[in-house]
């Protein structure tokens, strides 16, 4: 059979092909085999050159031909070994005589197809233009003090409400004398105050132990030393059997998805629980892949994560894209809803996370009339993923900003822009720009955002990239051990390090976001939908999304 790497019997594919050509440095090369040892995908390998040299030696010299053999390191031409660009080679280098260099003239989308399955990959969407909300600008300064002084003065409470808020005039009270009190019948939402950016959605099992361990450790501190009240998504597959008895289960936001892995734990641990979770989100969609079932593939489900999730090892776990047993997503949010509420006793806000589609308007509607519903969120398509096709990451979803901007004008409409919190994800920091990304999508209408790819980033150094860069994730080969569950690969990666640099994300992005606050006069009120702030350069998108203009 016809080796991958081969268009035809007559030739292979050129290095050209590829979306990362090797760049070695013979003169430097100690041929100590560092590189190709640890390279993920193995697209080096040890070679040997033949070269044929021409020499002449002596008082009367005649040409003579020599052949010389050296000890090379080749890039190999199979498109199932081809180069990611991670720089893993680089790092371990000790001469740095190796390094990979993107090559934006490649074809590599044209040959990777093979056996008629579609190229499927980890990382985020594929794109490196500008994002709409790094082009947003915050315009409305005040002139009464220094924005810098100001920021350092005054105190904050950069808080958040993640639950519902219901007007006063819909709870069911009752008088005594002069007081007033709640009905014994009456029923008041469970609302948790939390720090207005959390922690996004990765599972134990799309997650290397060391990466989830060190998140976990980060947000307890957070929470407990920093007073800074981070919470942080479960992801689908369940959390490990000692967290869940554990006092610090409040920081914590179990997900359930259509597959339902890892629930038979959660379940069984309810009586065992000292502390409620800090809410539940039923996940319906992703924004990197909408209408997609969520994907752990076979590589990563190893002795911990099966029995974690209830499974055999060494299977795909793909969830259904939809809940089986629902006619539609309308019921389907609204039986989830209740009955994972009457599960924890109504005491635990309940709330669904969705793609962002044209149908988000929809499930909003929806949610608007339901008591229960504590919130919406609603992931956009720069949303990061485990497993996806790639047509799916680069070609399918929605933007977050005009899609949040139309669920938030929608409540308004209804006037209940104030009572149902709307959540937003998908490429929060993509840039880099945390706390500019945040505070934009909160005078957009959210109450907060989630990042999920950022962390990772900055907590771990991962590698990828939207130049398909590295985007390993799915396959459990992650270069820097973050998504993979082989021990030989996470144990590259500390715990304690990831926790650290988790604190010190959120502790910065509380210092930017008082500076981005302070000059609106907003120190302990979130500006959410204070849009009359916001501006942008360019005209469609400040039409699109009713900002202002500026050049």
């Amino acid at each position: 059979m016809e080796s991958a790497g081969r268009l035809d019997h007559n030739g292979e594919l050129s290095l050209l092909e590829f979306p990362y050509i090797i760049r070695w440095r013979e003169d430097r090369c100690t041929r100590c085999g560092k590189c190709t040892a640890v390279c993920p995908t193995k697209a080096i390998e040890p070679s040997a050159m033949v070269q044929r040299i021409i020499q002449s030696d002596g008082a009367t010299p005649l040409p003579d031909t020599i052949r010389r053999v050296s000890h090379i390191i080749r890039q190999v031409c199979d498109i199932d070994r081809h180069c990611v660009g991670c720089g893993t080679c680089s790092l371990v280098c000790p001469n740095m005589a190796i390094v990979p260099e993107y090559n934006p003239n490649h074809k590599f989308l044209f040959h990777k197809n093979r056996g008629g399955v579609p190229y499927k990959r980890g990382g985020r969407r594929n794109d490196p233009a500008t994002s709409t909300i790094d082009k947003l600008k915050f315009t409305r300064i005040s002139m009464l003090t220094d924005p810098a002084l100001d920021a350092g003065r005054h105190e904050f409470h950069i808080r958040t409400l993640m639950g519902r808020i219901p007007p006063a005039e819909s709870l069911q009270m009752r008088t005594e004398g002069n007081r007033l009190y709640l009905a014994e019948d009456g029923f008041i939402p469970p609302v948790r105050e939390i720090f207005p950016i959390r922690i996004g959605g990765m599972s134990i099992g799309a997650l290397s132990p060391p990466m989830w361990e060190g998140m976990a450790m980060g947000v307890a501190y957070l929470n407990e030393v920093e007073n800074i009240p981070v919470v942080m998504c479960s992801g689908e597959g369940g959390l490990p059997p000692r967290l869940l008895k554990s006092r610090y289960l409040k920081y914590f936001i179990p997900q359930i998805a259509s597959g339902y892995f890892g629930w038979d734990e959660i379940i069984h641990a309810l009586p065992d629980m000292i502390e409620d979770p800090a809410a539940i989100e039923i996940k319906y969609g992703q924004g990197a892949k909408p209408g997609d079932g969520g994907l752990l593939m076979a590589y990563k489900v190893l002795k911990l994560i099966a029995k974690i999730r209830g499974v055999p090892m060494y299977v795909d776990l793909a969830s259904p894209p939809t809940h089986q047993t629902k006619y539609s997503i309308e019921e389907a949010v609204a039986k989830m809803i209740q009955s994972v509420s009457m599960a924890w006793g109504f005491r635990v806000p309940v709330y669904p996370k969705i793609s962002g589609t044209k149908t988000a308007l929809a499930v909003l509607n929806n949610l608007a009339r339901n008591p229960y519903a504590a919130a919406l969120t609603i992931d956009g398509e720069d949303g990061a993923t485990g497993a996806a096709f790639n047509v799916s990451m680069d070609k399918m979803g929605h933007p977050i900003a005009s899609n949040l901007r139309d669920c938030y004008l929608e409540l308004v409409k209804q006037g209940k822009q104030n009572e149902l919190p709307l959540f937003a994800a998908g490429g929060v920091g993509k840039d880099g720009h945390l706390a500019a990304n945040a505070a934009a999508l909160i005078m957009l209408g959210a109450s907060g955002v989630d990042i999920g790819r950022y962390i990772l980033q900055a907590a771990a150094g991962c590698f990828g990239d939207e130049k398909n860069r590295c985007n390993l994730c799915n396959l459990g080969k992650c270069p820097r051990g973050i998504t993979t569950q082989d021990p030989r690969l996470y144990k590259r990666l500390n715990a304690d390090h990831v926790a650290e640099r988790v604190v010190d994300v959120f502790k910065s992005a509380e210092v930017e976001l008082k500076k981005i606050f302070a000059p609106l006069g907003r120190s302990t009120q979130l500006p959410i939908g204070m849009s009359d702030a916001l501006a942008v350069t360019d005209q469609a998108i400040a039409d699109r999304l009713k900002i202002s203009y500026v050049c």
